[in-house]
């Protein structure tokens, strides 16, 4: 049956124009150089491999450094990717993870590829074809689903209330963690209470993780079996090592390769470290390698013959993988009934095989940055949701500019906040000094958003830097791509000296990624330096501010993404320093604010006080 509902056919719409502008952004040809694929984030060349191994499922994973920290704000766990070597046919895989300077990904072949080591050897992105399936697939079939389909109309205004059981009696709580405040408590009651759809609205700093574990904790009491899930690993495991402190039994799925020693323990392939059943996983690997080591006797000059027993070779090889795999399944299958809380990212508890599995709540942690189609993909798995997260902050990231007009970057929380009643804001801050905070609750949050009583003072944490008249334009960075403005890095540079900051306490963080590549260029090593997008999530004591835009026309480009700004501006703990031409941005509304703001609660200063 061919797709009715409008909103359903534009998602569609929209995955097959990601689609298209993947395989087109991502080929490595005449119109898309090494060179224009680096300066766009695309590719990470060269890598220096530091490790081989066969994984879990005997898959090929190797582990890589990199001779300096790149732009990786695309580089996302999961990522789709190709291996390649010049004159080399790429082979396919996907990055487990990337952290910093070093990263491993899986290659899906039989083996290493004879070039692996060469020079030369760098990763790009490829098209997400698996998750493109995965996600059409749910979709065309959202409308058979009878109560999920209601949930969908729901969701996007098409119908009025859902019909959700009556909730249970209001029933007194006994926290285990007895230092939650007052919202936060009222969200945890939300939870346990929810029979249909909630949401937790979290600002930075306010314990969304906390909130989130203790209400997992008062599920689990409650009988409750539970799935949780969030886009990117490091919040599933920040909430995981929650639940573990708290003595929960989890089960962690997807990568267990960096996780630290206490998650791995609750993975899959920790929990069957010991067992009889590695053993024969074990064997069944020793078998693979044999028929491997066959094979790779015919080097890459061969015969008709010798081809076509080196293939012979590695479909064995591939069939002892399906026979691994099957028994992992068969194993894991016990691990997956035992668990009181299941984790792990949508795609990866998609492919955990708990589809056939019922879960009483679904949990989304950082939801504010799940496009909606992947919800659905786990949405069949439960019969109630939370989702928890920051709409204000940065929506997920899209490559087609006509999907992402079509809406395609709006996140299912922001879809869901809409229509949805039980929206629980966590209104109690503790990152920031109060005047950090106070023009993002003003702006954002309504006023809503307080200070805890420790971080409230009269002291000024927040300084802008006006770099108006001094000539500091804009220019074009080096790739052609992105801008950058030198001046501004040139009191950056004064900056660290003239107030004595601790480059290890401090990063410098600003929207363009050629700003960023200057940065890491001119600036000390020590000093953390990344694009906002890739730096949401992290905090430091001392943030840089660098804002590039310096024109005459009053152009300032995506800086009018304001939830960008909001990212921004939130990640200092100590001190915010914001450089930026207040002759290019005053003329917006949304930074004429912030300009009145600083003034009022900031230091403001010019240029002129470096004396460059």
């Amino acid at each position: 049956m061919p797709v009715t509902n409008p909103h359903i056919q534009n998602l569609l719409k929209c995955i097959d124009l990601e689609e298209k502008e993947q395989v087109q952004r991502y080929s490595l040809d005449q119109q898309h150089t090494l060179k224009s694929l680096k300066a766009e984030g695309l590719a990470l060349h060269p890598i220096i491999v530091t490790k081989k191994n066969f994984g879990y499922a005997d898959y090929p994973e190797i582990t890589f450094r990199l001779a300096f920290p790149p732009e990786v704000s695309l580089f996302k766990d999961g990522a789709a990717i190709e291996c390649f070597c010049a004159g080399e046919e790429p082979v396919k895989g996907v990055l487990l993870n990337l952290d910093g300077k070093s990263g491993e990904f899986r290659l899906f072949a039989p083996d290493f590829p004879d070039w692996i080591e060469d020079d030369g050897v760098g990763i790009k992105l490829a098209p997400d074809q698996r998750t493109t399936t995965i996600m059409k697939t749910v979709l065309n079939q959202l409308e058979g689903r009878k109560d999920l389909y209601q949930l969908f109309q729901y969701l996007h205004g098409e119908t009025g209330e859902i019909s959700e059981p009556a909730p249970p009696e209001k029933t007194s709580l006994t926290f285990s963690n007895t230092r939650l405040n007052e919202s936060q408590q009222e969200a945890v009651k939300a939870i346990v209470e929810n029979t249909g759809i909630t949401i937790v609205h979290g600002p930075p700093g306010t314990g969304k993780t906390t909130t989130l574990t203790e209400a997992i904790v008062q599920l689990v009491k409650a009988g409750e079996k539970i799935l949780v899930a969030a886009p990117s690993n490091t919040a599933v495991d920040n909430i995981a090592k929650g639940l573990l402190a708290q003595g929960i039994n989890i089960l962690r799925t997807g990568n267990a390769s960096k996780t630290d020693e206490a998650i791995f323990a609750h993975t899959p392939e920790g929990k069957l470290a010991n067992s009889r059943q590695l053993k024969e996983i074990k064997q069944l690997k020793i078998r693979a390698e044999e028929f491997r080591k066959m094979a790779l006797k015919y080097k890459r000059s061969f015969g008709k013959a010798e081809r076509e027993q080196r293939n012979l070779l590695f479909k064995e090889v591939k069939n002892i993988r399906i026979e691994i795999k099957k028994l992992q399944a068969y194993n894991e299958e016990k691990l997956f009934e035992e668990a009181s809380v299941i984790l792990g990212t949508p795609i990866g508890l998609y492919d955990a095989g708990v589809n056939d599995m019922k879960f009483h709540s679904l949990l989304i942690d950082e939801a504010g940055q799940c496009i909606e189609p992947l919800a659905w993909c786990i949405f069949p798995l439960a019969d109630k949701y939370v989702l928890a997260g920051d709409h204000f902050q940065l929506p997920p990231t899209v490559l087609s500019n006509e999907a992402a007009r079509l809406g395609f970057n709006r996140s299912i929380l922001e879809v869901a906040i809409q229509t949805v009643k039980n929206i629980f804001l966590l209104n109690v801050q503790y990152r920031m000094q109060q005047s950090i905070a106070g023009f993002s609750s003003n702006y954002f949050y309504e006023n809503r958003l307080q200070t805890a009583a420790h971080l409230i003072s009269t002291n000024r944490h927040i300084t802008f830097i006006d770099t108006a008249g001094s000539g500091y334009n804009e220019m074009q960075g080096k790739d052609g791509m992105s801008l950058q403005n030198e001046g501004e890095l040139q009191i950056v540079q004064k900056l660290l000296t003239t107030e004595n900051l601790d480059a290890t306490a401090t990063a410098f963080i600003s929207p363009y990624a050629g700003q960023v590549a200057a940065a890491k260029e001119l600036l000390p090593k020590q000093l953390r330096i990344s694009t906002i997008d890739s730096f949401q999530g992290q905090e430091k004591e001392i943030i840089i501010l660098s804002l590039v835009r310096s024109n005459d026309d009053g152009d300032i480009g995506f800086l009018k993404d304001y939830r960008r700004m909001n990212v921004a501006i939130t990640r200092a703990k100590q001190q915010l320093f914001v450089i930026g031409d207040s002759a290019t941005i005053g003329a917006d509304n949304f930074y004429n604010r912030f300009l009145t703001y600083i003034e009022e609660y900031g230091i403001y200063r010019t240029v002129w006080e470096f004396e460059l």
